[in-house]
């Protein structure tokens, strides 16, 4: 029988299969268990005739409640509190039927839900399609089989139970004495497969529908039962044979898949020996399936297993993953795949640690395309990565509260531990592709080399005294050749007198010493203050209202005014410096003096002729009040030149 004859067959007699949807494995379990933020309870019930209730808010951090959850007959203090324990109180007056909610709780990332119920709650019984439909809050009993576990299954009880209509999650248990995270497995006897009527509120999680801490009502063994492999098996890439042992008492057993990479071989049956112990033992079958190699990522697929016995069914799944080829993706194509169990393998920058994971194993990747969060990559601590250095870690695509994030993930390796270091400490390392520093400078140049306007990022640093030649300057590690190594300076309104961090490896071209590779790490625009830059230069007036504040000592700020020269005192090409006066209207009247400014480009005077009364300027240097003779002038003194003339800079 070929796989489109088994599934054919299958549909016909099996209306009612349980089809059990691959989900991967998701964070969003640990929610109510995560060290950083604890509920002493999750369910709150206040009596019928009004009173009060309490639960203790353990967190790490500041808390809040959300206030879109909470509704008018309930009261809730302290609404917020800080890190630490905090006793919380809900107070409800008295009300005439059932009333419910489920309160979210909020720090930073993480959040907890707390369900308030009052009064006698009156169970709904319905389908599974249905609870998934209906109004968060309220209390349905639904009856399903139990079809796979979830994160914390024998402790919590978390599993996915279906039924013809469809499938929801568990999410917290009781066990037989009514006890919450008490390994209700254990002591209901639980397996794969296994009927249950259960009853409980229906929350929503982002996005997913759950029934919460719910009642076990009943309990009906499944026909059929996983007896090996016991939970999921892997297979590698080059594919192979899937071997699964069932023990069943039925009408044989009914494998189905809707993974075209899984084929049914064969099935192998034993009947059942009767003794005087068990006079209606069960048979046994060994039911195979051939997977086909795998050309892509890591995938997973269902084989589902059907039992009959007249009117009776049950159902279980099984999970097949399937290794793949590890695809080594830039962090956007990362960003844009779907949650799931394929294998992407990532490079960047460590950006910044991420301070919610108490294991210190969580931080930002960042590269030329995008930024992820590394959410828990085992072996980032140990190996003493820190911000600045470039990895590689390789997981799956997960996500949280409808935020990406890496997930199920290995730290793969460190590839460059990046120093920090001055501009002056960079010139002196000697030339070597495989060490990277990280240097911090100030733009003095968006021109290359050759004194060209370029769109590759090449541009010279200085830290003041020193000055740094920066061969591209890239958006972030692994820019390909072409358009993702041009047009990162531009497209982010980076000009000269902003500040740069960047990181690259030393090397020499022609005597000039070049930062290479260069990865922008950060930039910080020039923050211009009034006067204190040409782009933003005091009027003469407010320059004469800052000698004044000055006094007679110059502060030693470089300061910038623009105005008109109204007198020239004297040109001296002998020693290349003018003396002139500048004012806003040119006259003399309210004037400023120059003392000895030089020329455009802090260059000498050659010419008299190189300035006018009557011309516009930007001076710039530092100002003070000259006194002599008990008379008071306002100058430009001290490294004072031209930086534009007539709106010329050279």
């Amino acid at each position: 029988m070929n796989n489109k004859s088994i599934k054919l067959f299958f549909s016909c007699l099996l209306c009612c299969n349980i089809i059990a949807a691959l989900t991967s494995c998701s964070d969003e379990f640990e929610r109510n268990y995560n060290d950083a933020l604890r509920l002493s309870q999750s369910f709150v019930s206040i009596a019928a005739q009004g009173g009060s209730a309490e639960i203790t808010v353990s967190s790490a951090a500041d808390w809040t409640f959300e206030q879109d959850g909470i509704p008018a007959w309930l009261t809730i203090s302290p609404m917020a509190g800080t890190a630490g324990k905090t006793a919380v109180t809900f107070t409800a007056p008295a009300t005439v039927g059932a009333l419910s909610a489920t309160l979210k709780i909020h720090s930073g990332s993480l959040i907890q839900e707390v369900n308030v119920v009052q009064g006698e709650v009156v169970p709904e019984t319905v389908t599974i399609k249905q609870a998934n439909e209906g109004a968060d809050g309220k209390t349905f009993r639904v009856t399903g089989s139990i079809v796979r576990w979830a994160n914390n299954a024998e402790k919590y009880g978390n599993c996915y139970i279906a039924d013809a209509t469809g499938e929801i999650q568990i999410y917290g248990m009781a066990d037989k004495e009514g006890k919450l995270q008490n390994y209700p497995l254990a002591s209901w006897g639980l397996e794969l497969g296994d009927e249950i009527t259960v009853e409980g509120p229906k929350t929503t999680y982002n996005g997913v529908a759950e029934l919460k801490d719910v009642t076990v009502l009943k309990v009906k063994k499944s026909l059929v039962k996983i007896l090996e492999p016991v939970s999921t098996d892997t297979v590698g890439i080059e594919g192979g044979e899937v071997a699964v042992k069932l023990a069943f008492k039925g009408k044989g057993v009914i494998p189905s898949t809707e993974s075209q990479w899984l084929r049914y071989q064969n099935m192998s049956i034993t009947a059942g020996v009767p003794t005087a112990v068990e006079p209606n033992p069960a048979d046994t079958a060994i039911v195979t399936f051939s997977v086909e190699p795998n050309m892509g990522g890591d995938r997973t697929g269902t084989i589902n297993f059907t039992c009959t016995n007249g009117s009776a069914s049950s159902s279980v799944s099984f999970t097949v993953l399937q290794l793949g080829a590890i695809l080594e993706v830039p962090v956007s194509d990362f960003l844009a795949a779907e949650v799931g169990d394929t294998q992407y393998r990532m490079t960047g920058v460590v950006t910044e640690l991420y301070e919610n994971d108490s294991q210190g194993q969580s931080f930002y990747l960042k590269d030329y395309s995008g930024q992820a969060l590394i959410y828990r990559a085992p072996g980032f601590k140990e190996s003493g990565a820190k911000v600045g250095d470039v990895v590689t870690v390789v997981g799956k695509r997960g996500a949280y509260n409808g935020n990406p994030q890496m997930t199920g993930g290995t730290f793969e390796a460190l590839q460059y531990s990046v120093t920090e270091i001055s501009i002056a400490e960079f010139l002196t390392k000697p030339d070597d592709k495989n060490v990277y520093y990280m240097v911090t400078g100030t733009i003095s140049s968006l021109k290359n080399d050759k004194g060209q306007d370029n769109n590759y990022g090449n541009l010279y640093l200085t830290d003041g005294t020193n000055e740094l030649y920066v061969y591209g300057c890239y958006s972030g590690w692994g820019a390909p050749k072409g358009a993702a190594q041009q047009g990162f300076i531009s497209d982010n309104g980076i000009e000269v007198g902003d500040q740069l961090t960047m990181i690259g490896y030393k090397s020499t071209y022609k005597g000039l010493v070049e930062l290479c590779g260069g990865t922008c790490f950060a930039f910080k625009k020039n923050e211009v203050v009034h006067g204190e830059d040409a782009a933003s230069p005091f009027t003469v007036a407010e320059a004469i209202a800052k000698c004044n504040e000055i006094g007679t000592t110059t502060d030693g700020v470089i300061y910038y005014a623009k105005g008109v020269i109204s007198s020239i005192k004297e040109v001296s090409t002998d020693y290349g410096n003018a003396t002139f006066n500048i004012s806003d209207d040119g006259q003399d009247a309210n004037a400023i003096t120059c003392f000895r400014s030089k020329s455009l480009a802090n260059q000498k005077f050659v010419s008299a002729d190189e300035i006018h009364v009557g011309d516009e300027v930007i001076i710039c240097g530092k100002l003070v009040n000259y006194a002599k003779n008990e008379t008071i002038t306002p100058e430009f003194s001290g490294n004072v030149y031209i930086y534009s003339l007539n709106g010329k800079t050279e």
